[in-house]
This record gives C-alpha cells, structure tokens and sequence, in this order.
C-alpha cells in the first residue's frame, strides 16, 4: 500500500481524529500522556470497558502518527467506600468498612489484600487478551506516598480560587458562599479510617488540623507525611492532570455534561494548577441485549469483559468498539444478533484483504483501518481462515462441542491459522451452550430413539437411506435439495412435512439448519445410522 494510501486511511478514523487533534493542539512533544481511570467500587463492567479502549485506539493511532504515547490508567482505589453492591458476598462485613477508603476494605472473597484490589486485579488480568496494557496508577498508593503532598498545598493555598471555579457553573442556590468554609482536601480518620471528618484549620503550608465526628480522633496533620488527606474529586481530577502531564482523558456523558465535573475540572486546571485541560471526547453508554442466563448469573445484571469474551473474539470485541464512533450509543448483543456481529466483522476482514470488493477507494480504507485497529496486536501475516460463526456452530452441535472433529471437517485449515480458528470454535460453542435461543441449539439423535412419524413419512425417510444418502459426497446442495422434493412428491407429501420429519428424525425438532446443507454436514455415515432405526 503506497504511504498517500495509509495516510488517508489513517484520516478515515475517528481515533486518527483525534490524535490529530492532539497533535495540532498539543505541539512535538516527547511523550503524550493519555489517561482514564475509574473506582473500584464493584464489578468493573464492560459499559466501563468503554473509556479503557477509547483511549487504547486513540493511543494507537498517535505511535502509527510516530508519537511516543503513554497510556496511563488510575485506579481511583483511595475514594469513599460509600455503598455495598448486591452481587458481593459478605455483606455485612462490608456494611462494617463503610465510610473507610476502599483499599482498606477487606476482600470479601479471600483472594486479594483489599476488596478494591480484588477488583483491579480482575480488569488488570483480563485487558491483555484484547491487546491492552496500561501503565498502572494506584491512587491510595500515590496519595499515602505523600506524591501529592504539593498539588494538596496548591489547592488549600488557592481555596478561594477554587471556590470560585465551582460557583461559576452554579446557580444561587448552589453557590459555596464566601461566609462558608471551603476546604479542597477531605481527611480519613488516622484513628477509625472513616471519612466522618471536619477540617479544622489549615497553617499555610503543609499543616492540616481536623477532627472525627465518628470516634473524636483530632490532629494535626502534615500533607507530605499523612495517610489520610486527599483531594475532593473536582480538585483531584485537575491536580492529577498537571501532575502526570496529561493531554487527552475521554470521559462519560455525566462529566461531560454543562457545568459538570469535566467544565470545573478544566477551570481548576487551568486556573489554580497552571496547566491546560486535556483534549477530551464524550463517550456514550452501551447496553447489554439478550443478556446471557447461567453465563453471568453470579454476577447479577453485571456483564463484564471476561463475560463478553466467551462468547466474542478479541478482535471482534475490538471491533465492536473501533468501528462505533464513541458518542454513538449501541448494545452488545448475546441474543441471534451474535450472528450478525460475526457476519460484519468477517466482511470488514475480506474487504482488508482483498478478498471483497469495497464499494469504492474511500469504503476500502476505511474498512482497512478499522480491521487494523481491531487486532489484539499486529496485522496477521496472511488472512486468517474464514469459518461463518453460524456454520461453526451446526458443526460444533454436529459434533456435540469436539472442536477437534470439527476443524478437522473443515478443508484447508493451515497450522498457522488453526490457533485463531479455534478460539472461535470456543466462542461458537459456549454460545450455544450459554446463550443461543432454544430453537436454534440441537444435538442429532444418538441413543436409537425414532420421532413419532405417519407410514408415509417413514417410508420417506427409508427412501432418503436408500437412494439419496449414498450420493450424498457427490450430491450439490441444489441437486440434494431437488432429490429430497422428488422423495416428498413420490410419497404424496407436502415438502414442508418431509423436512419437518427428516429434522424430527435427526434432532427432534420440527426446524433446523437449511436442510441440504445440514445433511451434508452431518456426512453419509451418521446420515444412515440414525436413519437406519426406521
């Protein structure tokens, strides 16, 4: 591909947007920091996945540009653990820890130091199965370290400043008055960890005095030592920003929203810490449709990434999201829809290929690019092989689940192909085991049992062992299919009747796979067995 063409493929992306953006807004610089972050407070969702590939895709698309890029993800584990999840176990160990940092909390399921660890952990192990690793930040981490003991000054230096900031996006009602004490640092109690604080008086330099309202506890606190002193999140956010240099953070439609945390966060930046906000984009939520049954039952209403890669590829879940533009609303799908997503996916990695024709230059380099963006790393070196997800399912319930069997039926599978091939043959499988509706899962009938037929029907189906089922390897799908018409006509049955017993015969169902096909996969030797009980 000449460098004009991957120049204007590379336009085509909305990702390429926007680290074009960053660029020209932005300047040379040494290294782009791009940030995202979120409190461990629960379940990490893949509504939460959104943000984390947003900035991986924009990340990207600057090192494609020859940036040095940094994707820099923070764990906001030292916020209020201020509400128990009902999918937790150990509830009422956790009501107890209420009010503490959440990385103090236990974890409920043994496994973690903390129950906020426990849940980073979750994310962090499950990220590099679709090509993302950020550089990890933890906030209790940085906050206890005393990292943060300067930006903690600026901000109760500059209070007043920063009151200020606030007020502009308030209405009367909601202005912090300039009677009221405003104080941008909140205390954990040194004593009993709860946030159940009052700040006292600050000295002016790294002296914070404040008391518990819960045990009585009262200190003197000094910010470049103390365990308990951390920034409120309108503050914390901009301080965050100048510290780590950040030039482009996404956040949701909520901080986004006139006057929200996003508008203040940019004033405080700019205003109190001296640094210009971070090119940003609005993403949008996306929603769960056909939600698996037993696939996530633990878990509640909580779809996770790990739920959505048993039953998607990683470059498919890539996909998903490079090829929606992020304030674009849209749900993934466990229902029929599944088939679709595959369906798409593999035509957008034909037109990539060559292997289909795009409509025109400009379709074709934009495919290109989204099929680029959706692999776990590189490019694969040749086209990997193109098995339908439908098809693979038939054969896999063919084969009741032996992937083995059944990329061994499929024709011309190459060694550095199979890899890929079978960690769709999983995916199709625990669809159809977790997730598929009831009329489409099937097992073919393997213990000799027989449907309840007419005399005419069986007489057909004897007709099909005798006559059609050994010429079934030479046999078209169009000629079988006209051979199975003339057996309904021989017999003085409607078509639809026939099939509908061959399929009563087969799987015990009135309907199934399109019928010529479906025996072809099934093969002449398990054709005849199970027919040979009539």
């Amino acid at each position: 591909m000449t460098d004009a063409n991957q120049a204007a493929r590379k336009a085509l992306h909305w990702a390429d947007s926007w680290a074009d953006a960053i660029i020209r807004e932005r300047g040379d610089l040494d290294a782009y920091t791009c940030s995202a972050g979120i409190t461990p407070s629960g379940t990490v969702h893949i509504g939460n996945f959104r943000e984390i590939i947003s900035v991986d895709l924009v990340v990207r698309a600057l090192r494609d540009r020859g940036k040095n890029a940094r994707f820099l993800y923070s764990w906001d584990d030292y916020d209020v653990f201020r509400k128990v999840p009902a999918n937790m176990p150990e509830q009422d160990m956790l009501k107890a820890h209420l009010r503490f940092p959440i990385t103090l909390v236990p974890d409920p399921f043994g496994r973690d130091e903390s129950y906020a660890r426990h849940h980073e952990a979750d994310v962090e192990a499950v990220l590099p199965k679709v090509g993302i690793t950020p550089e990890y930040r933890y906030q209790a981490e940085c906050y206890r370290a005393g990292r943060y003991a300067e930006g903690m000054r600026t901000a109760l230096r500059n209070r007043d400043r920063i009151r200020d900031c606030l007020n502009r996006f308030r209405d009367d009602a909601h202005k912090i008055s300039g009677q009221e004490d405003y104080w941008p640092v909140a205390a954990f109690c040194a004593k009993c960890n709860r946030d159940a604080t009052e700040i006292d008086s600050y000295d002016g330099d790294y002296g914070v005095t404040y008391h518990c309202t819960a045990c009585g506890h009262a200190e003197t606190a000094d910010l470049r030592t103390a365990k308990g002193l951390k920034l409120g999140w309108r503050v914390d956010w901009p301080m965050r920003w100048r510290y780590e240099r950040t030039v482009f953070e996404p956040a949701g439609k909520d901080h986004h929203s006139k006057g929200g945390s996003f508008d203040t966060a940019r004033l405080v930046s700019k205003e109190v810490f001296g640094w210009d906000a971070p090119v940003s984009f609005r993403y949008d939520f996306i929603g769960i449709k056909g939600a698996p049954g037993k696939m996530s039952s633990s878990k509640g209403d909580v779809i996770t990434l790990g739920d959505v890669l048993r039953v998607y590829q990683p470059e498919v879940v890539r996909y998903l999201f490079a090829g929606t533009r992020p304030n674009t609303e849209f749900a993934i799908s466990f229902d029929l829809d599944v088939l679709k997503t595959y369906e798409d996916y593999d035509r957008t990695e034909r037109i990539a290929w060559g292997a289909e024709k795009a409509k025109n230059d400009e379709a074709f380099l934009k495919e290109r690019r989204i099929y680029e963006l959706s692999q776990v790393g590189d490019m694969p070196a040749e086209m990997p092989y193109q098995a339908p997800f439908r098809h693979l399912c038939n054969i896999l319930q063919i084969n009741s689940g032996d992937i083995g069997a059944t990329l061994a039926s499929l024709p011309g599978v190459k060694p550095e192909q199979e890899a890929r091939l079978r960690a769709r043959c999983e995916c199709a499988w625990r669809w159809v085991t977790e997730c598929a509706p009831d009329e489409f899962a099937f097992s073919l009938r393997a213990d000799g049992s027989k449907a309840a037929l007419s005399e005419a029907e069986v007489q057909a189906l004897r007709r099909i062992r005798a006559d059609i089922a050994p010429q079934l390897d030479a046999l078209g799908e169009k000629a079988l299919s006209e051979a199975l018409y003339a057996v309904a006509s021989g017999f003085a049955l409607e078509p639809k009747a026939l099939f509908q017993a061959v399929y009563q015969a087969l799987i015990g169902k009135n309907q199934g796979p399109r019928l010529a096909s479906f025996m072809k996969i099934i093969g002449r030797e398990r054709l005849e067995r199970i027919l040979s009980a009539y």
